[in-house]
């Protein structure tokens, strides 16, 4: 493998990590956080969606009356570890 190969399955891995450890994020959000070249992001995100490691959805928002298009990612088939604390009279009964 050549090194440039290395590269990119490291920085693919940090995305992954970032994604579990923060659920769905824009992909500018994920270069900002990373500090990795939002072209780099979206060149690795887009193998990861090839791979079927990480699901793309466009979005577009709003925020402050201003229109904010983008792309959000996910891991896929990833749920994330129940939050702590009470639980409802329904998931005691499930138990």
């Amino acid at each position: 493998m050549s090194a440039s190969g290395l590269c990119g399955n490291e920085t693919m891995k940090e995305i992954l990590q970032y994604l579990i450890k923060h659920g769905e994020r824009l992909d500018t959000d994920i270069a900002e956080a990373t500090g990795i070249s939002l072209a780099t992001v979206r060149l690795q995100l887009a193998e990861l969606v090839a791979k079927c490691e990480v699901v793309a959805c466009h979005s577009i928002r709003f925020k402050n009356d201003k229109k904010i298009e983008g792309t959000i990612y996910r891991v896929a088939g990833y749920t994330p570890p129940a939050s702590p604390g009470r639980k409802s009279k329904t998931q005691l009964k499930l138990s």
